[in-house]
This record gives C-alpha cells, structure tokens and sequence, in this order.
C-alpha cells in the first residue's frame, strides 16, 4: 500500500510541474526553449513512473506470491467433439478455491489451443491434493460432470500442474488428466 501511495505522489509531482510550465519564480513567461526542455523532462519523468509501476507490479508479485510457496494450475484443451465445457471447479486440499464459468470466446480460444492460467496459490511444503470437477455437455448432449485427481509433494521450488481435456475418438468420449510441469 506504501509503494502505490509513493506512485501516486510521483504522479502528482509531474503533474505539478506540467502546471508550472508557464511561468517562472518571478511570474515571467519562459522562453520557447526552456518549455522545450521542460516538456522533455516531464516526458522522461513520465518513462520513469511507467518503468517503476511495471517494477512494483512485478515486486507486488512477488511478495504475494514467493517463489518457493507458489502453485500455479493451468487448463488446456483438445476437444469439442465430445465435451462442451461450461466451467471448472477446483478444489485444493478439500477446500473450493476456485469455480470458474466458461463464456462461448473463452471455450473457443481454449479450443484453438489457448492455455489459462485458472489458479495460483501459496501453499505450504509437504504432500498436498488437487481436484478439478469439469461441467459441461458430453456426448448425446447430456449434461456431464467429471473429476480428476492429482497429489503433489511441494517443495522449495514452484509448482505448475497442467489440467487438460482430450477427446478420445477410441472411446467416443473425452479424457480429463492432470499432471505437474
């Protein structure tokens, strides 16, 4: 919260300084050339606000989520013959942690290979469980409601665990499976 006031006074000062562009100490008009290069400024103080808001963005990331508690889960898909998706539950260590409903563009960019990032989450080291419940509309156009189960050891390092739907032209249905990355 710190850093984000500090941005905005940032802001402000260059604002402020766009307002005293006009005139000098004395209430004197500038010269041409002294607006030239005060116009120069504020663009390079204006630079300077955009790379420090991408650096406390990055640093917010962070601190939110360290590296050596994060889990991050990933959907893809292969389908559309066999499985229409309307939305995904997650639950992690038999808790819900996110259910997510599908619009028509999202289930298309995910069809055309799009991969989503569903969750991220810091959890703790040790042996933990991960299961996603897929809704939707499966062959014959009934509704269809499928889970899959993963468990995982974390560690120090970051984990990404991949969900994915494949249809299987063999079974005449689709296959759901997770796996870590």
């Amino acid at each position: 919260m710190k850093i984000r006031a500090v941005f905005y006074f940032l802001i402000f000062l260059a604002y402020s300084e766009c307002g005293m562009a006009q005139t000098d100490i004395s209430g004197e008009p500038q010269s041409q050339n002294s607006q030239s290069e005060l116009a120069k400024e504020i663009e390079s103080l204006r630079q300077a606000m955009v790379n420090l808001n991408r650096d406390l963005f990055i640093l917010e990331e962070d601190l939110l989520f360290p590296s050596s508690t994060q889990v991050a889960i990933y959907l893809s898909m292969d389908v559309g013959e066999y499985f229409a998706l309307d939305s995904v539950e997650l639950k992690l260590n038999g808790e819900v942690s996110t259910h997510y409903l599908y619009t028509e563009r999202q289930v298309d960019a995910l069809y055309r290979g799009g991969v989503q990032r569903l969750h991220v989450d810091n959890l703790g080291q040790g042996q933990h469980e991960l299961t996603a419940f897929f809704i939707g509309t499966g062959p014959e156009q009934r509704e269809y409601k499928r889970g899959v189960t993963i468990n995982f050891e974390k560690d120090d390092e970051p984990v990404a665990i991949e969900l994915s739907v494949v249809d299987s032209t063999s079974k005449q249905q689709p296959v759901f499976s997770a796996k870590t990355l």
